[in-house]
């Protein structure tokens, strides 16, 4: 069997206990159409599990239907999980990803021993667990035959190019889409097979596209495209086609907004992405490397207690994005996000701030008083961040307010209390400064309940072209530009720069370079100079002069191999397969050869 062929590591790469949003959100069969709408359109969900009672999953309602349900007037209607018990499959948090490929489902339901729901996998997160996975296989022998068995199993179309563009792997699932036959489509350029493919494009800007639009078939589809890396180099890209059309979904929301148009004063919630989709799930955090998964996955299990969480790492890691998506996954998630910078108030203006103050307390002070931040987080999240910037006097009264559950305003007498979930972050060493005495050991303990590492960028490298293909789109999106790309060098070059910023460095580093280069392709010498003056770009310039030396060498004999070909193929009298025998090259290398000299 395919699982058997792997090692534990890449087994457990694959359990779908890994991949799954836990606890999902969920609507049970006391709930209306209407209000599970409001919740899909506040958490921008595709689709929420239904449950009984007990816990027991008993259907899945898509967006689809909820929007059908609200178009013929079933708002106030309870939610009929008879009609919405087909379109998912419920599996174990130990079932192996590979095993999903070939079931048509959008949503997969996880249950534990007592099958009670525990998680939900989308379609979208076996494609990203599958990517992943891909990504990382290498050319041995046992690899190559488990990437043959993912194209074969596989219910989406896969497509794998290499350097050229020429395609080396075309399954079934593409083939029967696109009418072309497996044989017939390896060995030719991809642009030649799949109509306004972008793959080719993606070798050379090694930058990854994921849920893009494509217009294959006169149908608008969803494609993935994904760079292959080796040794620093771009080798190849893989493609997806999600066999799942956008048109019928654009066309009822379409019919949505018109309905919500002619009936004035109507409360039907609007389904339709007003504004860009928000970051607030953990698994939109851009990233799939195995240290920012693993991070995923501990915010996950935080998000579902009211512990407090401690989120340490260097400055531009994203330890406040981290926070907000715990907040949006916890049980907390209807209450207000607050963010305090504990660096940036002055230490006697730290405690109104925090707790609030009446009317009077102090020269200055707003008539009616003002209410301080743990006031305006009531049954939300309150997130400090720079915590270990606080005094050790503000320590204390903070440490009161965490044991006791309560606050009191500067120059009450009354307190109130504090129903918040606590959230902290620094990016010094807290424990050196625990033991300096410079940070209350008590108060860390009642902090570091759970802790989250952010590692720096430079320890999860695979990510950077993610990162960098998001941004890129985004600013040039953001300054109305036409979208441009980044050539492999630039790419590989920033790979490798050390990003003492981290993410924040590198969004700072795409917006120069989108905004002051004119051209739509940005090559080495776009980079800025901060860049170009560093080790990595050097050693990036060296490695491409060096290529460069190769490909003359290589034009010099092209001439003498395209000899060697026609003698072959006289030999073979046509027949491509013992050409390729003869010549002592596999045959889609020859394939390769054909294209490029003509043949």
């Amino acid at each position: 069997m395919l699982t058997q062929a792997m090692d534990n590591t890449k087994m457990d790469l694959l359990r779908a206990g890994n991949w799954m949003t836990s606890p999902p959100h969920t609507v049970d069969t006391r709930k209306t159409y209407e209000e599970a709408a409001r919740l899909v359109e506040k958490l921008e969900l595709s689709c929420l599990p239904i449950i009984d009672d007990k816990g027991y999953p008993v259907g899945t309602i898509t967006i689809n239907e909820l929007m059908h349900a609200l178009l013929h007037g079933e708002h106030h209607q309870k939610i009929d999980p008879a009609m919405h018990a087909q379109n998912h499959y419920i599996i174990k948090e130990n079932t192996n990803i590979l095993d999903l490929l070939a079931i048509p489902y959008q949503h997969f339901l996880i249950v534990d021993a007592s099958n009670k729901l525990i998680g939900i996998l989308t379609r979208r997160d076996v494609l990203n667990a599958i990517s992943h996975y891909m990504s990382q296989l290498q050319q041995e022998k046992s690899n190559a035959e488990i990437l043959s068995a993912i194209l074969e199993r596989a219910y989406e179309g896969i497509a794998v190019v290499d350097s050229n563009g020429i395609l080396l792997e075309f399954n079934e699932a593409y083939s029967r889409f696109t009418g072309v036959k497996r044989k017939d489509a390896i060995g030719r350029h991809v642009t030649e097979v799949i109509e306004n493919t972008n793959l080719h494009m993606t070798v050379k800007t090694a930058t990854p596209d994921r849920g893009v639009l494509q217009i294959i078939q006169g149908q608008p589809m969803v494609v993935h495209r994904i760079p292959i890396w080796k040794d620093g180099v771009v080798v190849g890209a893989i493609g997806m086609l999600i066999f799942e059309g956008v048109s019928e979904v654009y066309e009822i929301l379409d019919r949505l907004q018109s309905e919500k148009i002619k009936e004035k004063g109507t409360s039907t919630p609007s389904l339709s992405k007003q504004q860009p989709a928000n970051t607030t799930v953990i698994d939109r955090i851009i990233g799939s490397s195995e240290n920012i998964e693993d991070i995923k996955r501990l915010a996950r299990k935080a998000a579902r207690t009211i512990a407090t969480v401690l989120i340490t790492g260097e400055s531009g890691t994203g330890k406040e994005v981290f926070a907000k998506n715990i907040h949006q996954q916890s049980s907390y998630f209807n209450g207000p996000f607050i963010s305090v910078n504990c660096g940036a108030i002055p230490e006697q203006l730290f405690e109104s701030e925090l707790f609030g103050y009446e009317e009077g307390a102090f020269t200055g002070a707003k008539k009616g008083g003002k209410p301080g931040k743990f006031e305006l987080a009531q049954s939300g999240t309150i997130f400090l961040d720079e915590i270990c910037e606080l005094s050790l006097i503000m320590q204390t009264k903070l440490l009161r307010v965490l044991q006791e559950r309560e606050a009191e305003r500067v120059g009450s007498v009354n307190k109130y209390k504090v129903n918040v979930r606590i959230i902290s972050a620094t990016n010094r060493n807290i424990e050196e400064m625990v033991e300096n005495g410079q940070f209350r050991e008590d108060l860390y303990y009642r902090l570091n309940i759970i802790r989250l590492h952010l590692p720096p960028l430079r320890e999860r490298v695979e990510d950077i072209p993610i990162l960098l293909a998001y941004y890129v789109k985004d600013i040039c999106k953001k300054y109305q530009l036409p979208e441009k790309t980044l050539s492999s060098a630039v790419v590989a070059t920033l790979m490798t720069y050390h990003w003492k910023g981290n993410i924040r460095e590198l969004v700072n580093t795409v917006e120069h370079l989108v905004t002051m280069t004119d051209k739509d392709h940005i090559e080495l010498d776009d980079l800025p100079a901060m860049i170009r003056n560093s080790p990595s770009y050097a050693q990036q310039v060296a490695h491409v002069n060096k290529n460069s030396l190769i490909d003359q060498f290589k034009t010099k004999n092209d001439n003498i191999e395209k000899v060697l070909i026609i003698q072959a193929l006289n030999n073979a009298q046509g027949n491509k397969s013992k050409a390729a025998e003869l010549l002592g090259i596999h045959r889609t290398t020859l394939y390769q050869k054909l294209k490029k000299y003509g043949l």
